[in-house]
Order: structure tokens, then sequence, then C-alpha cells
């Protein structure tokens, strides 16, 4: 990579043998530093020590859970909440400007393109992170994030070549900056309440829509927070969206093949317009 002030932080729990992400990273072509970010409650904390050595990052969770607002008080510490706003204390410890919060559970990366016929993978991470940090150095963005999959459903584009979506939201991988602090918000569900509260308040987050993560189906990976979700449910997930942000999300059911309940948001209550000029006094 160009830009030498920057790693990959990779949270994780529970499954040292299935740390996805730093494989497919590699295979990728991304050759930057990565660090494994994990807690003192995890039983196997030992074995990705034995595994990764100084790659390992280790906070302890009861001391950082002090320090935020995990919006219920039911004094479950399984979420990545902590992870995730330890990760810019690390990142100054380690003398890192910019880097990349992701999952342990990323089985590849796929250009997101309209006239893609099938999935194309990338073999130059590198460069596209260094697109991605000239990008986000030279906006006012909090945090810009991989497009998923999911965002993809119905199609790429409008029939015009244009991306269909064009939200200010940032899910699952944050490219962030020390420089631009901000805290995660909710024990569940957290991405999404970030970007609601935090956009709702003029804060800017995006995604780039021409490269896709693919990640592993929610709860079908062992360990992790998979027995959270399996313990709560998706409905008490994104109740957690709806308690910080009740003027625009709501709890609604997902019209898949498998119906849930999910978050739903109201993009017009959300984040402030830009109002035409004409009705400029």
């Amino acid at each position: 990579m160009e830009n030498k002030d920057f790693a990959v932080f990779i949270m994780v729990y529970g499954r040292p043998d299935k740390v996805l992400t730093y494989n497919t990273l590699k295979k990728r072509g991304y050759t930057g530093k990565i660090f494994l970010v994990g807690d003192d409650t995890d039983n196997m904390i030992n074995d990705y020590k034995i595994k990764y050595g100084d790659d390992l990052l280790v906070f302890n969770k009861k001391e950082v859970a002090k320090n935020y607002d995990a919006g219920d008080n039911t004094g479950d510490l399984r979420s990545t909440m902590y992870s995730a706003n330890t990760i810019f204390d690390l990142a100054k410890q380690k003398g890192i400007k910019y880097f990349c919060i992701m999952c342990d559970d990323y089985f590849d990366f796929y250009y997101a393109l309209p006239n893609t016929k099938g999935q194309v993978t990338p073999f130059n991470l590198d460069l596209i992170f260094d697109f991605m940090l000239s990008f986000y150095i030279n906006s006012n963005a909090l945090s810009i994030a991989f497009a998923q999959t999911g965002d993809f459903i119905g199609g790429f584009d409008n029939g015009k070549g244009i991306y269909r979506f064009s939200k200010r939201k940032a899910m699952n991988t944050f490219l962030c900056s020390t420089d631009r602090r901000f805290n995660f918000l909710g024990r569940m569900n957290e991405d999404v309440t970030t970007y609601v509260n935090l956009g709702s308040k003029g804060n800017l987050f995006l995604t780039i829509p021409v490269i896709a993560l693919g990640q592993k189906d929610t709860q079908q990976v062992k360990k992790g927070l998979t027995e959270t979700y399996i313990d709560n449910g998706t409905y008490v997930k994104s109740m957690f969206s709806v308690i910080y942000n009740p003027s625009c999300v709501k709890a609604s059911m997902m019209n898949a093949s498998h119906k849930r309940i999910h978050h739903s948001i109201k993009w017009i209550n959300t984040t402030p317009m830009i109002i035409d000029e004409k009705f400029k006094k």
C-alpha cells in the first residue's frame, strides 16, 4: 500500500480456527498490517494468542463497558460495540491514523459493477484500500464502508447505469480515522444505530458501491455473536435502533423467504436534506 499509516482491525471472539477475514484479505492481495482484537471474557483467547502472537490485541471488557452506553440494563457484555469503540484507542496506541474495522467472517470481496456478469473478485486490495483512503481523506465523512451483497438485491442499477442505492449508511466495515472519532451506540445493531443517530445530526456515513464483501449468513457460523442473536431474536436486535431513533426507525417484517423482524429506516426523516436554491430567501 502507498499509505503506510493504515491497518485492518478484525474483531474476534470464540472461534480462533475460523478467522475467515484474515485469510481472505491476504488471498485478495492485502499486504498491510492486520490486528485481531479480542477481550478477556473469551475463554479461547489463548488459542488466538498461540496462533496470531503479537497481532492479537486484548482489552479488559468490563472496564471498557463502563465508558459506553449499551442502551439497556441487562449487563450482557456480548457485543461488538465494545471492541469497535476500543479500536480507536488501540489504533492510536499503535501510531496508526487510518484503519478499517472488520468482522471475522468475510469469505470474499467482489467488484459490484452494473455491467458485471457474475462475480468478479479483486486481487489488488492494497490498491482498493489506497483509493478508498484517498476518497475518505478528501471527504468530510466520519466513516465509509464496503457494500454488502444484500445492497444489490433487485439489481445493481436503475436501468441507466446509475447505482440503485445512495443511502447515507455504513455497515459491517468501517474505514475510520483517529482524527474523526465517534462512538458506536447500543449493545446490538450498533452499526445501524450509529449511522442513523449520528447521521441525523449531520454527520456523514457512506457506502462505496463498487466493491462488496461476501459474509457468512447471520447465525450460520457458530460462536461469535451467533448465540446472542439466537437467545434474543432479531426483534430485540432491531429494537435497539428504534430506542435510539424513534423518529425514523421502526421494527417491521422483512420480506424474505424466511420472514423475520427487522429494522426499517425512513430516510426522509433521518438525514438532513439539501433544499433547492429556489426556496432561498
